[in-house]
Formats: structure tokens, sequence, C-alpha cells
């Protein structure tokens, strides 16, 4: 039967929302967690999702997770769903844990079949990732999770899921960051794409700025200052995913 797959996708998005000082945010990536599989010989196979967990420099983070019970085969041919959606910190992630509940059956011919999960119900399951998070970036992670040899029937109608995911990241999106000076000239930037537009402020004491989230493209970036300084714009500034691409100081030139 064809493997189902699990992909788990860790985007980025501004963070300018978040709790904390500035600097702690642009120490951080952001995290999304899609659940979606390919079609299997099975009619059903639900999963009982308690949490997702992560382990980065050296400490063990449980994730808000959209915790239930999913039926797999529910997302095939392009549908996934969300588990979940944070802020992870910059570092080393050696693994995502998947914690399941004791709820996961199959249904086979018409009939559902309990399977047990002895390993994944206590400290979740060990996927090992080994990677440099980078600030700012966002990350795709796929899981590819192979029914056939995941589901493991033992005699009497019984079923054990026993799963084996092949682990692999990508990033997906990327960042921009510079410094507009002088900071009281209270600076709005924009970036303008073919595919995409974004915005944020410059920091008025630093004068740095940071746009999170970009997809890959050229880009215009617009400078408009709100008090005594002339507008600027760059052109064909290049973001590319996975990465941040860092410009030079704009200095703004006042209005005489």
């Amino acid at each position: 039967m064809r493997a189902l797959t699990i992909f788990i996708v860790i985007t980025l998005c501004l963070i300018t929302a978040c709790t904390g000082s500035e600097d702690d945010n642009q120490d951080h990536a952001r995290i999304q967690i899609y659940l979606t599989d390919a079609p299997g010989d099975y009619q059903e196979v639900n999963i009982d999702v308690v949490s997702v967990r992560v382990i980065i420099n050296d400490s063990l983070i449980k994730l808000p997770t959209n915790a239930g019970i999913y039926n797999i085969l529910d997302f095939v041919n392009g549908k996934d769903t969300l588990l979940v959606e944070d802020e992870i910190p910059a570092g080393y992630l050696s693994q995502i844990r998947l914690v399941l509940g004791e709820n996961n059956t199959v249904m086979r011919d018409g009939l559902i079949f309990n399977m047990k999960t002895p390993s994944a119900q206590q400290s979740g399951l060990k996927l090992n990732v080994h990677e440099d998070i980078h600030p700012g970036i966002s990350y795709a992670y796929v899981l590819d999770f192979e029914a056939e040899k995941s589901i493991v029937r033992t005699g009497n109608g019984r079923h054990q899921l026993k799963p084996v995911i092949r682990v692999f990241t990508k990033a997906v999106t990327g960042t921009l960051r510079g410094v507009s000076w002088p900071p009281e000239a209270k600076t709005d930037i924009s970036l303008i794409s073919a595919e995409d537009t974004a915005g944020t402020s410059a920091d008025t004491v630093t004068g740095e700025f940071m746009v999170r989230g970009l997809t890959e493209g050229i880009y215009d970036v617009d400078f408009e200052s709100s008090i005594g300084f002339r507008d600027t714009t760059l052109t064909d500034v290049s973001v590319m995913a996975g990465q941040v691409t860092q410009l030079d100081t704009m200095k703004l030139r006042p209005i005489q």
C-alpha cells in the first residue's frame, strides 16, 4: 500500500505581536505543523494526537497543539489540518516528539480495530531532526509516515501502531532586516513584489527593522518618513527562502 505521509510545515510570519522584547523576538523562528496523508488500503486510520513537543538546545518544549482524534484519510489529495502554530527559540533542534493517546483505531473491511502505541503514550514518538534553527526563518518539517510498516497485525484481530516515520526539513520563507537612519524619522517600511506585500516600522531608538515570512522573490522596499525626511525606494531587493537578507543602513535625506 502507499505510505501515509504527515507533513509538518513550519512557516513564518511577523512576530511583532509576541510578548517579550524586540531582541527576544529576533531570536525565534516560526513553526507550523500540519497533518496530511496519501491514500492507503485502510478505510480509516484514526490517530489520537495529544501533543507535539520539541527538544531544542537540550530543553524539552511542549508546543500548543490542536489535540484530538484525526482520521488521517480525511486529509488526502492536498488537504491538511493544522496541529501546531507557534514560535521556537533559535538554536539546535534535535528532536520532534509526537505524543499519542490511547484512542488509536484502524478500519478495514468495515471492522474497527484498536491499536496500541506503547512507545508513544509517555514521552512521545522520538523523531530525530538534528538541525540548526536560525532566527527569522520559517521551516517546513515533513514526516513520512509509512503506514504499511507502522500498523502491525498480531493475530486475533489485534493491531499495534509502531510508527515508522522519516523526517526531513526545509525552510520555506525568508526574512529582510536592516536599519533606517535616523531613528527619529519615524519610518514606515513597505515591501512589494509580484507575489507578496508586507510592512513594518523602524525602531524609534535604534532604527532597526525586520520583516519575516516573506515569499521568495524580488521586492521594492519603500521607506516613508512621517516627519521631515524624503521618501526613498530600494528596487530589486532579493529575498531567498531560508535566508535572512541584510540591507545596508538606509540613510534618509532631510527635506530642505
